[in-house]
């Protein structure tokens, strides 16, 4: 029982998982510092609202303070964006110009010309019509 917990622990994804969550927090906090000390005031001098958190607004003696949730909203599309240029846009790249490079695998099956069933490539037979299939040299092959 313990093995099968450690063979899952340290397989690659959960160990890059966990990672990827350490250091989402803590890019997270700097962009949400980025934005609560650079970008607010930037944005509030041009508004003319010295700080986002301040805005609310108020309907039948509800008060609705919207300026956490704006500040909220600007970091998490701050911390989008980077993920987005920074992580996923390059590995997408990177994978691609993998793929060009890569050769396509022999194919392991065929279509049943009757049935267009799957059946493995080396079949004479369909296993699901049993009708005869001619057999065709693999790609390569003589």
């Amino acid at each position: 029982m313990l093995s099968g917990f450690k063979q899952f622990i340290l397989r690659g994804n959960v160990v890059d998982m966990a990672v990827g969550v350490v250091i989402g927090a803590a890019f997270a906090t700097v962009v949400s510092a980025f934005t609560k000390d650079l970008l607010t005031p930037l944005i509030a001098a041009i508004v003319g609202k010295p700080d986002f958190s301040a805005i609310s607004f108020t309907i039948r003696n509800s008060q609705f303070p919207i300026g956490d949730f704006i500040n909220a909203a600007i970091s998490f599309l701050l911390v989008a964006a980077a993920v987005y240029f920074f992580m996923v846009a390059p590995m997408n790249a990177w994978k691609a110009r993998a793929a060009r490079n890569a050769v396509p695998a022999d194919p392991t099956s065929k279509k049943c010309p009757e049935c267009l069933s799957e059946i493995p490539i080396a079949a004479r037979r369909c296993a699901f019509c049993t009708s005869v299939v001619t057999t065709t040299s693999a790609p390569g092959t003589a």
